[in-house]
């Protein structure tokens, strides 16, 4: 999988990378050779100052269509990725099924039961 990482505010220390490779690698990993590439930046909006401000926002990359993006905001880093994480590969598996299913020409949403009309006397 093509993970981009970028850190805006902070440094981007080897810990913090292996925790996100790991992260996507688990939630989108099943779906790698339907991925173009998946763009991840972290950012502390308010620098010095705290609160619920550090951002994690994935960008996902798919062939011939539109990107998806995922973005969460949290006080704890890894918790904003922890999440954005899970909701990309929720994201990632609806997008796929609603793909597979319009090639496959979806069912349709009720039974069709065929009528039979009485005989004519």
């Amino acid at each position: 999988m093509n993970i981009h990482i970028q850190a805006r505010g902070f440094p981007l220390t080897e810990g913090l990378r292996e925790h996100v490779a790991r992260r996507l690698q688990f939630a989108l990993g099943w779906a790698d050779d339907r991925l173009r590439q998946v763009s991840v930046r972290l950012s502390d909006e308010n620098g010095p100052r705290g609160g619920e401000d550090k951002r994690c926002r994935i960008r996902i990359a798919f062939p011939g269509g539109p990107s998806a993006v995922i973005e969460d905001t949290e006080a704890d880093l890894y918790v904003a990725i922890d999440r954005a994480a899970d909701r990309a590969g929720r994201s990632v598996t609806r997008r796929l099924e609603r793909q597979r299913d319009y090639r496959h020409g979806a069912s349709p949403p009720f039974a069709l039961v065929d009528s039979v009309a009485p005989p004519l006397h």
